[in-house]
């Protein structure tokens, strides 16, 4: 079985600088996620996630980002177990990418 596998910021702005075709999913509550993202991100909620799952494509890598890259851990486990290939959790979250900028 496939797992996911760690990210570091540092990785995530180097595959974005080479244009890489990612999927960036921000499970933060909206009013964290409406305050500021990564550009490109979708937010991704308990209410929004069916959906989103039906109409992702699969086989493109998904980057999962929370607040402090814990929650994004296991979420991003139960995107593998919903079929996704290729899956990330951000290291460090939303906080370590605000912290590079």
């Amino acid at each position: 079985m496939t797992t996911y596998q760690h990210l570091s910021v540092a990785q995530l702005k180097s595959k974005l600088a080479d244009n890489e075709s990612l999927q960036i999913v921000d499970i933060r509550d909206p009013a964290s996620f409406s305050a500021g993202h990564i550009p490109g991100a979708f937010n991704l909620s308990n209410d929004n996630l069916a959906d989103y799952i039906r109409d992702a494509d699969l086989d493109q890598p998904l980057v999962v980002v929370c607040y402090h890259g814990i929650s994004s851990q296991g979420a991003s486990a139960y995107m593998i177990e919903q079929g996704f290939d290729e899956v990330y959790s951000l290291d460090g979250g939303f906080q370590g990418w605000q912290e590079s900028l």
